[in-house]
C-alpha cells in the first residue's frame, strides 16, 4: 500500500519548512574532527557492519566546506580549541555540532589546564552525546535524534524568533547550583 493509494486524488500539502527540512535532515554531511578514542567508534559508525550510509552519511568530509554537521569526538586541547574553531567558522550555514564522548561534553577525566572543559566552551553545540567512548549505537541514536530536531527547524523569520525565545527561555532558567532536589 504506497503513499499515492492514501492521499485523495494524488494532491498532497505541506509547508516549505516542512520540505526543506526533510531534506536537510536525510542529507547530513559530517566533518571529520576525531582527536582521541571516541574516533575510533565514529569510524566505526561508518563501518559495514553499522552502516551510517543508510541516514545520508556516506562519506566523512575532509573539507569543511563540503560539511553541515561536524562530530567532535574526544578531548580538545587548548592548543586545538582555535583550530576546532576555524573550522567550525569555515562550514557552511546551515550547520550543526555534535560533541561526542564525554571528554568532549565536559573535559572528562581531564580535569586540567591543557584540555577544554566542554567543547561549547568553543563552539556552539546541538547534541551532546556521553559515554567514554560512546558505542556505534548511542551515535546513531544521537545522530536520528539530531535529524529530528533539524527537520522540525523553523526557516528565515520564524527561525530567528525560535532562536530569541530559546535564548530568552535559557537566560531565564534556574541556575543549577540554586537547584534543590525534586520540586512536588
Amino acid at each position: 500500500m504506497g503513499l499515492e493509494e492514501k492521499l485523495p486524488s494524488g494532491v498532497l500539502l505541506t509547508t516549505v519548512e516542512g520540505v526543506a527540512g526533510y531534506f536537510r535532515k536525510a542529507s547530513f554531511w559530517p566533518a571529520t574532527f576525531g582527536l582521541a578514542c571516541c574516533a575510533i567508534e565514529m569510524m566505526t559508525t561508518g563501518g559495514p557492519k553499522y552502516d551510517l550510509a543508510r541516514f545520508g552519511m556516506e562519506v566523512f568530509r575532509a573539507s569543511p566546506r563540503q560539511a553541515d554537521l561536524m562530530i567532535v569526538a574526544g578531548r580538545v586541547s587548548q592548543k586545538m580549541a582555535p583550530v576546532l574553531r576555524q573550522i567550525y567558522d569555515q562550514m557552511p550555514d546551515p550547520k550543526w555540532v555534535l560533541a561526542m564522548g564525554v571528554c568532549a561534553s565536559s573535559g572528562g577525566m581531564f580535569n586540567n589546564y591543557a584540555i577544554v572543559q566542554g567543547v561549547d566552551h568553543v563552539v556552539p553545540v546541538d547534541m551532546y552525546l556521553p559515554g567514554c567512548p560512546p558505542r556505534p549505537e548511542m551515535l546513531i541514536d544521537a545522530i536520528l535524534k539530531l535529524h529530528d530536531q533539524v527537520q522540525h527547524t523553523k526557516l528565515g523569520s520564524h527561525r530567528a524568533a525560535e532562536i530569541v525565545d530559546n535564548e530568552t527561555a535559557a537566560l531565564n532558567a534556574l541556575p543549577t547550583s540554586d537547584m534543590r532536589g525534586l520540586l512536588r
